[in-house]
């Protein structure tokens, strides 16, 4: 019988073969770069959506086929070739899921994969229930055939290639490899039914089974959808994948960022900033370490001893003053890499203060090989240090102790800092060892350090505050915030004493924090009681080099409902200069949260004028040595004078502080000086007494407050 085909069925199934081919090419994609769980419910999803694309083409195929009687297609039949398209589908996106295939597995499964589409596309030609056999012209079905295997393995060829081409260009190459597909498919296809001849008098059994235009419109729109829906499922989940691998790579940048950070944040705050040696923090730590594995290898007998060498630097702070801190950053960097050098690598050097360092010997057998180490170290202190071409000397102290030989673990930086001294009493250059009448100093100031360290919970420390009086006006506009610690069994102790006590056993940025907060609760409460205070405190290098200072002063001032500008930051000039760099840190943060800043004992240090000029400060602030020899020396009233001009000429305001005469006095306000400060007006009181002054109660001639104090602050 003669044949036909329905020319809009055929093109219907040929788009059909373009659009499954492109959707089964994302599958692959799918498949080969999700994780492995999901990869695995993608091959599923894909087998079916793959076989139901390539058995809607055949079917497609033939209901376009026409012959002169009625067609129809059996359903169990039908369904069989329907499965054996989703199992050829299964074989394919199988094998392209493989990282790499051999030629061997690319031939394994093209025939696999042919041999399923030739059993979907003959097992489908069965479904036509014919009253006589189909008689098959076997040089075509073998063609058909082979062109299913050719067809197969160019599928798997292309859905590697794919893989290494840019996204960019993907979609281009995608949708031309599934023309390519679909030709290759349809060919398949149409060769096989060429190859079928019906005979005369064939009656189709299955006529009123599956066929007609209607079931041709559901196949082509169920299909297209089904089609069109997983490709977009699969668009849509490669662009989730792909936010979160960004998501995924952001991560991870964010969290080796945080690390760094960290490692940063640990650097610094075990580290000492200018030559890079651990801090007393870490040298503590390393200490405690080193003791108990000491502990653990003398159990029976002492087997091990360790020493503690406390080093300090001879004739230092005349070279700072002489040649400026750069010169002695220079020496210290210098000595701190000496020190590295003389000492092993299972030794600790770390630098505790302005020129002192530690060294922290481990495994040491007696007290020789520690005198041996400090001999080494005096002699590579003592050769000169390059500063600004010229050729300088210095030399060091150092003090000794050896543990156990030498008593209490928990005494040995305090008994090597004794030690020290008696080296440097003894004309330095040289070291000392410790002994037992040397640990009287030592035990002393470990106690009184100890005791410092409970005197904020015991209610020991207060602030004093010593007016400051407007050079014009002579009455009262500000305070200064001095700290005072009244022990209960020694006293009233000098601040001289227990601040380099609490600078050098690491309680100053507590002490400093204590300090900021009290003098902005005490502004708070004179403000309820009608005094509209203005505050200066002094601030150490160490809170300068803290970092966040500006952020816990901006609370401070928050918590009490203070205002920023009535707190004043005194910084000395020798510090301001000891670390530039963390000296303008600080100073940018004050003044942008509106802190007026103020360079302490100025004259006492080392200034460059231009460094001078980039700090945001407010005021300077004269140190006392120089207003005690007003009346009597030329050069200090000489000095006082230049300084004045030159805070003048930098917009600065200049006080004066330490006056105790009417004569220093006059000498100051006639050289145009903007505040006084001392004893000649009043000493440092309670906050109490300070009130009550503002009311009056007052010793008789003294200076009244300022009316800008009582009632509204103004700019002073």
């Amino acid at each position: 019988m003669a044949s036909s085909h329905d020319l809009l069925v055929v093109a219907a199934s040929f788009a059909i073969a373009v659009l499954a081919s492109f959707v089964t090419l994302d599958l692959a994609r799918r498949v080969r770069t999700a994780q492995r769980r999901i990869g695995l419910y993608w091959w599923a999803a894909g087998s079916l959506v793959m076989g139901t694309g390539i058995w809607a083409m055949h079917f497609l195929g033939m209901l376009a086929f026409r012959l002169p009687i009625t067609l129809g297609y059996t359903g169990m039949l039908t369904l069989l070739s329907w499965v054996a398209a989703v199992v050829a589908s299964a074989v394919a996106l199988g094998i392209a899921s493989l990282p790499q295939f051999r030629v061997w597995q690319l031939a394994v499964g093209a025939v696999a994969m042919g041999g399923g589409i030739c059993a979907m596309h003959y097992t489908g030609m069965q479904a036509m229930d014919m009253s006589l056999p189909i008689v098959w012209n076997w040089k075509l079905v073998a063609l058909s055939a082979v062109v299913a295997v050719l067809a197969s393995a160019s599928a798997l060829s292309l859905f590697h290639l794919l893989l290494k081409v840019d996204n960019a260009q993907r979609p281009l190459y995608q949708g031309l490899a599934s023309v390519a597909m679909a030709v290759a498919i349809c060919g398949m296809h149409y060769t096989g039914m060429a190859a079928a001849n019906f005979p005369k008098g064939s009656v189709c059994l299955s006529a009123h089974a599956l066929g007609g235009s209607g079931l041709t419109a559901v196949i082509i729109i169920a299909t297209g959808m089904l089609l069109i829906s997983t490709l977009f499922t699969s668009i849509m989940d490669a662009r989730l994948q792909n936010t979160a691998r960004l998501l995924t790579d952001s991560l991870q940048e964010s969290n080796a960022k945080l690390k760094s950070a960290n490692a940063e944040l640990q650097q610094r705050a075990f580290s000492d900033v200018l030559t890079g040696l651990p801090n007393r923090l870490l040298f503590e730590d390393r200490l405690i370490h080193a003791l108990l594995r000491l502990e653990r290898a003398n159990h029976h007998r002492v087997e091990e001893r360790l020493a503690v060498l406390f080093v300090d630097l001879d004739g230092f702070k005349p070279i700072n003053d002489s040649f400026g801190h750069a010169a002695g950053d220079a020496i210290l960097a210098g000595s701190a890499d000496r020190l590295r050098l003389e000492a092993r690598e299972s030794d600790t050097v770390a630098r505790v203060g302005g020129d002192e360092f530690l060294l922290l010997l481990e495994d040491v057998n007696n007290a020789a090989d520690c005198v041996v180490v400090a001999n080494r170290v005096l002699a590579a202190l003592s050769q000169p240090f390059e500063v600004s071409g010229k050729q300088v000397q210095i030399s060091c102290s150092i003090g000794v102790v050896v543990h156990p030989d030498h008593g209490d673990r928990n005494k040995l930086v305090a008994n090597a800092d004794a030690a020290m001294y008696a080296a440097k009493h003894a004309g330095g250059n040289c070291y000392a060892m410790f002994e037992p009448h040397m640990g009287s100093n030592a035990s002393d100031q470990l106690e009184l350090q100890n005791d410092l360290r409970h005197a904020l919970k015991r209610g020991q420390l207060s602030l004093h505050y010593q007016p400051k009086i407007d050079g014009k006006r002579g009455r009262i506009n500000g305070v200064e915030a001095l700290l005072r610690w009244k022990h209960p069994e020694r006293g009233m102790v000098s601040p001289l004493v227990f601040i380099a006590l609490a600078e050098r056993f690491g309680i100053i940025n507590q002490l400093g924090a204590w300090v900021i907060d009290e003098a902005c609760r005490q502004m708070a409460d004179w403000a309820r009681s009608g005094l509209r205070m203005r505050v200066s405190i002094n601030l150490s290098v160490h809170q300068l080099r803290e970092s966040g200072l500006a952020e816990r002063i901006g609370a401070a001032l928050a918590l009490h409902g203070v205002d920023a500008s009535q707190l004043l930051c005194e910084i000395t000039e020798s510090v301001a200069m000891e670390d530039t760099q963390a000296t303008q840190r600080a100073f940018e943060g004050l003044a942008r949260i509106g802190v007026f800043l103020s360079i302490d004992d100025f004259g006492t240090g080392y200034s460059s004028l231009n460094y001078l000029r980039q700090l945001p400060a407010k005021q300077l602030k004269i140190d006392r040595s120089f207003v005690s020899d007003l009346e009597h020396q030329e050069d200090a009233r000489a000095v006082v004078d230049a300084v004045v001009r030159l805070a003048h000429a930098l917009g600065l305001r200049v006080v004066a502080e330490g006056v105790e005469t009417s004569g220093q006095r006059d000498i100051l306000l006639g050289m145009r000086c903007d505040e006084l400060q001392g004893f000649f007006y009043a000493r440092p009181m309670p906050p109490d007494t300070l009130l009550a002054w503002s009311r009056g109660d007052k010793p008789e001639g003294t200076a009244d407050f300022a009316p800008s104090v009582i009632g509204s602050l103004s700019e002073s």
